[in-house]
C-alpha cells in the first residue's frame, strides 16, 4: 500500500510526463526560470534606430557640465540600431541631426549646433561658421529625465521621429 507522499510523487510524475516534461526537462525549465528572474536589468542608454530602407548618418548634441558638445557621425545601415550615449542619461534634452545618404533627405530642426563633414567632437555651439564648422539645425529629444531612451528615425511619410 502506498503512502500519501508516494501517491503525490507518482501523481506529479504522471502529470510531468503528460505535459512532456522529463526530470531533465524540469531541471532545464527551472534553470531558465531562474535566469529570467536573476537577469541583469536593462542597460541604460540613448539609442537611435534607423527604421528606414536607407543608410543614415547621425550627429548628436548634448550639454556636458556647463558647455555644449556635438558629436558625429554614426553611420547606421537600414533597419538597424546604435547606442549614441552609453550609461544612464544625465541630461533631459538631447539633440539629433540625421542625413539619409541614399534618398538625400534629412531629419533636422531649429536647435542650431556645429557639425562638419568628417568625424567630429566639437565643444560649443556658438560661431560655428567663424570657427570653420557648419551651422546645422538639430531636432530636440525630451527624454523626460528617463535614464534610457530610444529614438526611431522613420520614413518621412510615416511622421519623422519617435521616442520612448
Amino acid at each position: 500500500m502506498m503512502t500519501k507522499a508516494e501517491r503525490q510523487r507518482r501523481t506529479t510524475a504522471t502529470r510531468m510526463v503528460r505535459w512532456g516534461l522529463t526530470p531533465g526537462g524540469v531541471a532545464a525549465l527551472a534553470t531558465l526560470m531562474l535566469g529570467l528572474f536573476t537577469a541583469s536589468p536593462a542597460q541604460a542608454e540613448l539609442r537611435l534606430c534607423n527604421k528606414t530602407e536607407s543608410q543614415v548618418g547621425v550627429a548628436i548634441g548634448y550639454r556636458e557640465d556647463s558647455s555644449w558638445v556635438t558629436e558625429g557621425w554614426w553611420n547606421l545601415p537600414a533597419n538597424s540600431c546604435e547606442t549614441l550615449v552609453a550609461g544612464s542619461l544625465v541630461s533631459r534634452f538631447y539633440y539629433i541631426y540625421a542625413v539619409d545618404y541614399d534618398q538625400f533627405g534629412e531629419w533636422g530642426g531649429r536647435a542650431f549646433m556645429c557639425t562638419r563633414e568628417k568625424e567630429f567632437t566639437i565643444a560649443g555651439i556658438e560661431d560655428c561658421v567663424a570657427r570653420g564648422f557648419e551651422r546645422t539645425g538639430f531636432f530636440e529629444i525630451d527624454t523626460g529625465e528617463q535614464s534610457s531612451w530610444t529614438v526611431q528615425l522613420t520614413e518621412p511619410v510615416q511622421g519623422g521621429t519617435g521616442g520612448q
